[in-house]
């Protein structure tokens, strides 16, 4: 997905002992294996072959003895009869049969190289490995190889074999070959991955995925890397300058790639010093707080500061295993808060939602964002030894079995179909093109290898209850002397105005707003338009207790679309009124509404013959959460803000835990 769509779419423990950690096993013995979950039929339905003209700049492993690739159709549509019809990107036109972009694309065939990677060193099946070599050597003819591109990627491709460079509509850069990007990004994920799993396999094909490494190394080096140690500015906040696209998401799966290649061949120095460059940017955009927005998250684009998106979100991923490759434990860190404050907020509030700007605009859920956060979690967990990271990983995985809005699986193990996710209005979009079919089995893979997890989230996936972040529109207030604005777009350029709307008060102006929660003590989080340039101040009471005064500004605007940020800022203590009210005393207030969020947010799961929960504390101090059922023997583990177990309970009925600040606990039955 490259940088256009995004504004669019706006050592290491065994795991047998995390196992027990999770309770999931007893003693050495782990039971008898439960019928494999990955299921590649669907993923080689959408395989093709086609043989490219000879075209300057572009070749590929043996291409004079083998003239073919393998590359898989981008999309494809669901069909009355459960069949698939395979089609391209953009339209179609009929004379030529050239599609606007193309019926391949980069991204997908680098990807699904690294599913039949994965499958092959996991299964040691020969077809997989097959595979595995065929879409490498596609991915290779991707990349242009002379000129002042060198080491770029093309993005698209017809179904000749023709390389479109220049699509409709537009990817950027444009050409898409002309600079860094996400197709070169997931190029090198693919490259290292096939490098270290060949290196001993086929050494001579091996070298010839070195050489394109280096290749895309040194692009990296001469458009992003030229840059490091430098910084922008983004609304007053610095941020690395040497990301690519300005993106942690982009250059999280780069890193993927290349802490894959340096774990098999440490000496190559060029690959180990952009694997340590990019890690290093990619920690810097650790943000926020278990109480503050985002909640700990990573965010994947430093030219916003109001952005989290679900999909490409391998940040976490990408630093724990850079952690442990390059033997550098402070990268671990803000991997770590993460996967525990922001997986647990998110969790609680809905699940892997597409896009918070900075509230939840966009709440589809597509594989490649549980996916996403699924891989992440397992990697903090195995570098970590967060066994706590690994039940939330369980939990993450039963989106794919019916943990999301419309209640049903979106994997299905007998076909290998991955459907192309959950509509906000909880109907499931039953396509199932390449790269939801490719995460899915990136998960089911994962799942495969981890079986403790893969049980967890299977026993249980049916959403019981949900306590969690919840958004009351501005614009909602029962009483204000204040002006609704519907603006043009809600769309800022890099954030949005949920509802469409905000509620404009100017000093003196007052405004009460009803609070879109259940009951019990929140925090209370106003999302503001801060601007540049300027100071807005404005006290928050519910009822007669004072919530305190906040000072609305920003500073200069950078890199960002405008000048100005819409963020939610954190009022002190917390509150169990059903409404707030605003006085402005300073400037004009840009109200676009008010976050809520429990002091314990809450999740529970059930299944046919097991249940589970989840209490996450988003307090400054220590809390108290009651955990199990009435007549009811559970397990119940206590974790810190780190993962790390505090305390196990064999409950009968309901237990009282204590809770540590930014720690969560896990119920099972």
């Amino acid at each position: 997905m490259s940088n256009t769509a995004r504004i669019r779419l706006l050592g290491a423990v065994s795991a047998v002992a995390l196992a027990a950690g999770l309770g999931l096993v007893s003693g050495p013995a782990v039971a008898a294996a439960a019928p494999p979950l990955t299921n590649l039929a669907h993923l080689n339905s959408l395989l093709d072959q086609t043989t490219p003209a000879a075209v300057a700049g572009h070749t590929t492993y043996k291409i004079d003895s083998e003239p073919s690739i393998t590359v898989p159709w981008v999309y494809a549509n669901a069909q009355g009869d459960g069949t698939f019809t395979r089609v391209g990107g953009g339209n179609l036109d009929a004379a030529t049969g050239h599609w606007g972009q193309g019926s391949f694309d980069a991204d997908d065939v680098s990807r699904a190289a690294v599913v039949y990677v994965r499958d092959w060193k996991q299964t040691h099946s020969a077809a997989a490995k097959q595979k595995a070599y065929e879409l490498l050597r596609s991915t290779a003819y991707f990349q242009t190889t002379t000129g002042p591109n060198a080491g770029n990627v093309v993005l698209w491709m017809q179904p000749d074999g023709s390389l479109n460079p220049s699509p409709t509509p537009v990817e950027l850069p444009n050409p898409s070959d002309s600079g860094a990007s996400y197709w070169l990004a997931r190029s090198l994920w693919a490259f290292g991955e096939g490098y270290a799993a060949f290196k001993d396999a086929d050494p001579r094909f091996a070298s010839f995925l070195q050489q394109r490494i280096q290749l895309g190394v040194s692009a990296l080096n001469r458009e992003v890397l030229n840059s490091y140690g430098t910084y922008k500015v983004a609304d007053g906040v610095r941020v690395p300058a040497w990301l690519i696209v300005d993106g942690a998401d982009a250059s999280a799966e780069a890193l993927l790639g290349l802490s894959a290649y340096t774990g098999a061949n440490p000496s190559d120095a060029a690959p180990r010093t952009a694997a340590k460059q990019l890690a290093r940017g990619i920690a810097l955009m650790s943000s926020g707080s278990s109480q503050t927005w985002p909640y700990g998250a990573i965010l994947p684009w430093a030219q916003s500061r109001s952005m989290y998106h679900s999909w490409a979100s391998q940040m976490p991923a990408a630093l724990a295993n850079a952690s442990t490759t390059l033997h550098d434990k402070s990268l671990l860190a803000p991997a770590v808060t993460d996967s525990v404050n922001f997986t647990a907020t998110q969790l609680a509030a809905g699940g892997p939602d597409n896009a918070w700007y900075p509230t939840a605009i966009d709440t589809t859920q597509i594989a490649y964002g549980a996916d996403s956060r699924l891989q992440s979690l397992l990697a903090v967990a195995k570098a970590s030894h967060g066994a706590g990271i690994q039940q939330l990983a369980g939990i993450e995985a039963a989106w794919y079995f019916g943990m999301n809005s419309s209640g049903k699986p979106t994997y299905d193990p007998a076909t290998g179909v991955t459907f192309d996710g959950i509509q906000a209005d909880g109907t499931v979009n039953r396509n199932s093109g390449a790269e939801s079919t490719i995460h899915g089995l990136l998960s089911m893979l994962a799942l495969d290898a981890n079986p403790d997890v893969a049980k967890l989230a299977q026993s249980a996936a049916h959403v019981a209850s949900r306590t969690g972040l919840t958004v009351a529109e501005a614009e909602t207030a029962s009483a204000t002397t204040g002006t609704v604005v519907t603006p043009d777009s809600a769309w800022t350029g890099e954030s949005q105005y949920s509802g469409g709307k905000y509620l404009s008060l100017s000093a003196g102006q007052t405004a009460t707003i009803p609070l879109a929660t259940a009951s019990g003590a929140v925090s209370v989080q106003p999302v503001i338009f801060e601007p540049s340039g300027s100071t807005v101040k404005s006290t928050w009471s519910a009822g007669n207790q004072s919530l305190g005064t906040l000072t609305s500004s920003v500073g200069a605007q950078g890199i960002t679309a405008v000048p100005g940020a819409l963020l939610p800022q954190t009022l002190g203590g917390s509150t169990s009124a059903r409404s707030v009210t605003v006085k402005v005393t300073q400037g004009t207030l840009v109200l676009d509404a008010v976050i809520t969020r429990p002091l314990v947010e809450r999740l529970t799961l059930t299944g046919t013959h097991a249940t589970t929960q989840l209490a996450h504390s988003t307090s400054t101090k220590a809390e108290t959460a009651t955990m199990g059922a009435a007549k009811v023997s559970s397990t119940v583990r206590v974790y810190d803000a780190n993962g790390l177990l505090v305390q196990t309970t064999q409950a009968k009925g309901v237990a009282l835990v204590h809770l540590p600040v930014g720690g969560f606990a896990v119920a099972t039955w």
